[in-house]
């Protein structure tokens, strides 16, 4: 029979994971809220020290930046929201009536075979692209409908980000208290970390806002038709891992020379081109390299994050596996990094 000690122990352990897995259950409908408040924080923090070592108060300081954010989230949708969806409507619209058939024919040699082809892919083409705007509508309408919860959403990053901000210092210790680990590595463990996050959060958004950017300069100096819609949409795939700007830009270019108009399409190519050539060549410099992760490894976590966690998937996976891997390394014992396992006499 199990003495009252032994009891006692393993109880408290069962309740402990029963709180935890009760509390998960009770966070995820807004899971994703606070970490994108997280996100939010660490990328806002340097802004807040710089309010703060002025005004003296972390209220107020905490305060502007939410302020900040809201004025800079809701006077563009404000201003541009209409813009954006008139033209999203025309692009879709414009997009639904293209004949990929056609398109293929003047694009492919003037053979028998290549006819065949294109009569065969055309199609495919067509209801692909008629599926894709059917989904987005569906989305869209969600979306509206959704508004109230979409609202209790915004309030949570909000509400999460104005306590982590003025809050920061006493969060941040209460973590190391509970780490498993000695004073000195903890305070390594900390700096590698933010080292990485500042890495990847910096460098895969900031290089995917440029690429979108730089593709949207094109979009205007070419005078393409919706090119707010088209530029906004190239940021978000810049942002993302992966897919890039080029499923904007090519599209664009392709119907260019097909419209008859090769003058701005070969521009719209040479900005689509710097933008593509832009994200090979930053990118692997500002998060690769820095956090010491090959680009095998890079790719591989952005594309399972994204499948885990969404949107912001991107961002989670290779921070996960590069927290693994400075873990492992440490593990290893491996000359410069943490070693974790052993105590402070080497041993």
């Amino acid at each position: 029979m199990l003495n009252e000690p032994l009891l006692k122990n393993i109880i408290s352990v069962l309740l402990f994971f029963f709180l935890i897995v009760l509390s998960f259950f009770i966070l995820k409908p807004i899971l994703f809220s606070i970490i994108f408040a997280l996100v939010l924080a660490f990328i806002f923090n340097p802004v807040y020290d710089f309010i703060y070592l002025r005004i003296k108060s972390r209220n107020i300081a905490a305060f502007l930046i939410v302020l900040i954010l809201l004025v800079v989230i809701i006077l563009p949708i404000w201003f541009f929201l209409p813009t954006l969806l008139r033209q999203s409507y025309l692009a879709f619209q414009s997009i639904n009536q293209i004949d990929f058939v056609e398109i293929l024919q003047t694009i492919l040699p003037k053979t028998e075979t290549m006819k065949e082809l294109s009569n065969n892919i055309g199609p495919v083409l067509n209801n692909f692209v008629s599926s894709t705007i059917s989904s987005f509508s569906k989305s869209l309408t969600k979306l509206i409908l959704d508004f109230p919860v979409i609202g209790l959403q915004i309030f949570v990053v909000f509400f999460t980000l104005f306590y982590v901000l003025r809050d920061k210092d006493q969060i941040i210790l209460y973590v190391k208290e509970i780490l498993p680990f000695q004073k000195e590595i903890k305070e390594r463990l900390f700096k590698y970390t933010q080292e990485v996050t500042s890495s990847i959060l910096y460098g895969q958004i900031i290089v995917g806002i440029i690429q979108g950017l730089i593709a949207g300069i094109g979009f205007f100096i070419f005078k393409v038709n919706n090119a707010f819609f088209l530029t906004i949409i190239a940021i978000i795939l810049g942002v993302l891992p992966i897919i890039g700007t080029a499923i904007v830009w090519i599209p664009v270019v392709i119907f260019l020379f097909v419209a008859g108009n090769p003058i701005s399409g070969w521009g719209v190519f040479v900005f689509g081109i710097i933008s593509s050539t832009i994200d090979n060549i930053l990118r692997p410099i500002i998060v690769s390299k820095k956090t010491k992760l090959s680009p095998l490894i890079l790719l591989i976590s952005m594309i399972g994050g994204v499948f885990v966690f969404g949107i912001l998937g991107f961002i989670i996976g290779p921070l996960v596996i590069s927290y693994l891997i400075v873990l492992l390394e440490a593990y290893k014992g491996k000359p410069g990094t943490l070693s974790i396992f052993t105590d402070s006499q080497g041993k």
